[in-house]
């Protein structure tokens, strides 16, 4: 199943010619250190987790990765069951050590994050319906779901380092509140064969994700 590789790669080609970034090919990400030897755990879950958060509190990720911390505000009153699985994975260690392996630079201006195989297929071993999508728009610092097409939210998800337009078929569930600047400078690195689509070229890791009630 591939999460995303899909459903994004067609918002790609439907507005990759109204925009650009001018990001060098190959240069270095500034700021990234030499990721752990650790690997994913790999756990599979066989149905979606119980609600165990309160849709009506706040709650925040941060993001230890390789190139500087990363954190985001979740948006459980919008989408309670996106942010009660997140916080499962999160606190399953679902996340820790898995690679960022998407990065875009044309049309769609993002990091994707979030598959233990790096392969843009891999997930939890369930799926939940889409949430939040009336009228969602994607500015920067939009963190959203990838899926490969309606109600296939699994554990994959993007976020935005430039305003992208996108079809409101993306679940958004928190939004940057630290750490922006470390994700644009992942992105002047560009993807590592110099298209506009693919790896970055500094490799990305999630080395820990924690999410907790504020």
């Amino acid at each position: 199943m591939g999460l995303v590789a899909a459903g994004v790669a067609l918002a790609i080609a439907a507005a990759g010619r109204a925009f650009a970034v001018p990001l060098p090919p190959h240069a270095e990400a500034p700021g990234c250190m030499a990721a752990s030897d650790e690997k994913p755990n790999g756990k599979q879950f066989q149905s979606e987790p119980a609600m165990t958060i309160d849709p009506a509190a706040a709650y925040a990720t941060k993001l230890q990765t390789n190139c500087g911390t990363i954190d985001i505000a979740l948006d459980a009153a919008h989408a309670p069951r996106t942010v009660n699985s997140f916080q499962f994975l999160s606190g399953q260690q679902y996340f820790d050590h898995t690679p960022c392996h998407r990065l875009t630079t044309q049309g769609l201006f993002v990091l994707q994050c979030g598959d233990p195989t790096g392969t843009g297929t891999g997930g939890p071993g369930y799926q939940f319906p889409d949430e939040n999508l009336a009228g969602a728009t994607y500015p920067t610092g939009t963190v959203a779901m990838a899926n490969a097409g309606p109600n296939t939210n699994g554990s994959q998800f993007f976020l935005v380092y430039s305003d992208s337009k996108l079809p409101p078929n993306y679940t958004p569930f928190g939004h940057i509140t630290g750490g922006l600047s470390v994700l644009q400078n992942i992105a002047t690195g560009g993807v590592k064969d110099g298209s506009p689509d693919g790896a970055p070229a500094s490799p990305v890791v999630l080395e820990s994700v924690t999410t907790a009630r504020n």
